[in-house]
């Protein structure tokens, strides 16, 4: 494990709590009180080089943080169905039905973070297919839109989650199933889908 420089530790941090709103290499620069521009830029280069960070090189404000020190080339993640939750009402809380190696490059977040559910039925279909194995990164917090693993009235669900007021819609891809509202009471996120390894008969 390479070493990190104070200012790259600094930058590292400065990195990770404005994941959700990137600063620009100026606003970096201030913050931490840097010469120019081409230093910050040495600096987001040696954490790419020391295997923190992986950035976008056509979006330099799309970035991922790999973890608190480099990310192993394969993770084995937990694998869970979706049949029921645990007994304190998460999914996580629940046995999970397999581990499956999977290469931390197609993951863009740390393997830490990240579980996958095997999906059933045709609700959020063209996107997710039965079968398919969703890739989701634990998160108990959404935005308008996000596609979330989550859990409503004891039942795991995969929807798109739409706030309105102080009510939670969950709505399917798939037209033919009509939305609805989630229950406050039981209604949990688990994470956020990230991607979906398609499964083929």
């Amino acid at each position: 494990m390479k070493k990190l420089h104070p200012t790259q530790k600094k930058l590292l941090n400065l990195l990770k709590r404005n994941i959700d709103e990137p600063l620009t290499i100026r606003e970096l620069q201030d913050e931490l009180k840097l010469s120019s521009p081409s230093v910050v830029h040495h600096h987001i280069r040696q954490l790419e080089t020391k295997g923190y960070l992986r950035r976008n090189p056509g979006n330099p404000q799309d970035y991922q943080i790999l973890a608190d020190s480099p990310d192993k080339k394969v993770a084995f993640l937990n694998l869970y169905g979706m049949a029921q939750c645990g007994p304190n009402g998460s999914l996580l809380d629940g046995n999970p039905i397999d581990r499956v190696s999977i290469s931390t490059k197609i993951l863009g977040f740390s393997s830490l973070d990240a579980f996958l559910v095997k999906a059933r039925g045709d609700s959020m279909e063209p996107k997710i297919h039965s079968g398919d194995l969703v890739i989701v990164k634990k998160n108990n917090m959404a935005d308008n839109g996000n596609i979330v693993v989550c859990v409503n009235n004891d039942e795991v669900l995969i929807k798109k989650v739409q706030k309105n007021d102080n009510k939670i819609i969950l709505s399917s891809l798939n037209e033919k199933y009509e939305p609805f509202l989630a229950n406050k009471k039981s209604f949990k996120i688990e994470g956020i889908v990230k991607g979906i390894l398609s499964y083929t008969e």
